[in-house]
């Protein structure tokens, strides 16, 4: 028996990808026809040391979705013993105790890897700190397939925090699985693209452009990926003000963009899309969330059956 974690991007290849995306179009109908009880006696806990709305309750619908049952609690920062000072190491024994699954969001970079090496059954990263959010990434690019149709020859804008913004870093190296990709980072100069997420792409050869000049990006992308400047995980106030509000998709910025683009947003927002671009059919990120559910079905029933439970 194997256990399969699900921690970052980089795990993943084009084949990998293509078997997911796959399954998770199965999972669409699943959900569809109202569901099913082939994990009913399968438990999943979410432990979330960081807020969450999407990425927690997606993963707990999904595992409703497919019949099985969710413990957890949405601030272990608080409400575990993490408050009385026990290890993260720890805490993942003792959860993986009353577990099938562990679906864990963190302050830290590097704690998916640590709660893996700590735990007897699948670990799920949705998030750590600065670092990583694979099935956030998972998700926008199932979004990008099932909305324009591929994700080759693919003409794509990063636009916001690229600093601390795990989504872009994720999303970054999923694409360097596929051909001919074209990605444009455009940031506030405090928050630019690390340099060890750029080094990964020129070693996988990917073709990437910084700029500062939103407009001009628009009228060439296929894909723009909107985020959020991180207020929280900035080290000052004077450096949050410094990003915020500097590059805002509107009615301009639609505007220019092509008929058959799209806009993503990994959500939630804070005035970084203005309200009426909501109303344009190339608004795509709530259609990316509830795609999110469908993903993230398909990602726990790909750890149970790694671990025997199911065969498909």
């Amino acid at each position: 028996m194997s256990i399969y974690h699900i921690l970052g991007a980089k795990q993943f290849n084009r084949e990998a990808l293509e078997e997911i995306f796959s399954l998770t179009a199965d999972m669409e109908q699943v959900e569809a026809s109202g569901g099913s009880d082939r994990y009913k006696n399968k438990v999943m806990t979410t432990l979330f040391f960081e807020p969450s709305t999407r990425t927690r309750l997606s993963f707990e619908s999904a595992m409703c979705r497919l019949g099985g049952k969710v413990i957890g609690t949405e601030n272990a920062a608080q409400f575990s013993s993490a408050i009385k000072g026990e290890t993260l190491e720890d805490t993942i024994q003792i959860v993986s105790g009353y577990s099938d699954v562990i679906v864990m969001r963190h302050t830290e970079i590097g704690a998916a890897e640590r709660a893996a090496a700590a735990a007897s059954v699948p670990i799920i990263n949705a998030g750590d700190g600065a670092g990583e959010h694979p099935t956030q990434a998972l998700l926008d690019i199932y979004t990008i397939k099932k909305e324009i149709g591929r994700v080759d020859d693919l003409h794509i804008a990063m636009i916001g925090d690229l600093t601390y913004g795990r989504t872009v870093h994720s999303l970054s190296y999923l694409l360097a699985n596929f051909n001919n990709i074209t990605i444009y980072y455009t940031a506030p100069e405090n928050v630019l693209i690390p340099p060890y997420v750029k080094k990964f792409l020129d070693d996988k050869d990917i073709r990437y452009i910084e700029t500062d000049n939103l407009e001009e990006v628009a009228s060439k992308v296929d894909v723009l990926y909107q985020t959020r400047i991180q207020k929280e995980r900035f080290p000052s106030l004077e450096e949050y003000e410094r990003a915020q509000g500097k590059y805002i998709i509107d009615q301009g910025i639609l505007n220019v963009m092509k008929k058959d683009a799209i806009i993503l947003h990994p959500l939630p927002r804070a005035g970084e899309i203005a309200p009426e671009v909501d109303r344009n059919p190339r608004a795509a990120y709530f259609r990316q969330a509830q795609n999110g559910l469908y993903v993230r079905m398909a990602l726990i029933h790909k750890c149970f059956e790694k671990l025997g439970f199911v065969k498909r």
